[in-house]
């Protein structure tokens, strides 16, 4: 028999806001309100240079509340896909959550874990290799509970200082 050896990813998951991009204190929905962390790229490139393959895992609530449409919010991530892509830094995919607890219960909102474990399962990816960044304690959370090791930062933060932790 003939047995397939695959390699199990080491995933960078990392929220949006205030991550990726500066989190403005309210939703962010616009091409215009996005501003990267302005050390995003160096530290995505050190990351890449690790072995890192990229996920984004974001709530989007604004979305549940109809503050904007999934069509707006995929407009902006493909804004974001495009600022990086010109660097040659690519997300594998991107996860989120369009609910808000005030218009139901979900299983994908962060702090529940359900968006790394998608990830994880279709990726083949190894969680306890694995870190996600978030800039709240749902983020870290949510990590822990898929396996994956989370790092709290505070929001709008360098992340160069953090690549000793990954």
């Amino acid at each position: 028999s003939v047995f397939r050896i695959t390699m199990k990813v080491k995933a960078l998951f990392l929220d949006r806001d205030g991550v990726i991009n500066m989190e403005r204190g309210d939703y962010t929905w616009k091409k215009e309100d996005i501003s990267l962390l302005p050390d995003l790229i160096p530290f995505l490139n050190s990351a890449k240079k690790k072995g890192y393959t990229f996920f984004v895992i974001t709530n989007q609530g604004g979305i549940g509340k109809g503050i904007y449409t999934t069509k707006e919010y995929l407009e902006v991530e493909q804004y974001i896909a495009d600022l990086l892509a010109g660097e040659n830094l690519f997300f594998e995919e991107v996860y989120y959550c369009p609910h808000h607890p005030t218009t139901g219960k979900c299983l994908c909102r962060k702090p529940g874990s359900l968006l790394l474990e998608k990830a994880i399962a279709r990726f083949n990816i190894d969680a306890g290799i694995s870190v996600m960044i978030g800039d709240r304690e749902r983020d870290v959370v949510a990590a822990n509970g898929a396996g994956v090791k989370g790092i709290l930062i505070e929001s709008n933060s360098p992340l160069l200082p953090i690549l000793e932790q990954i």
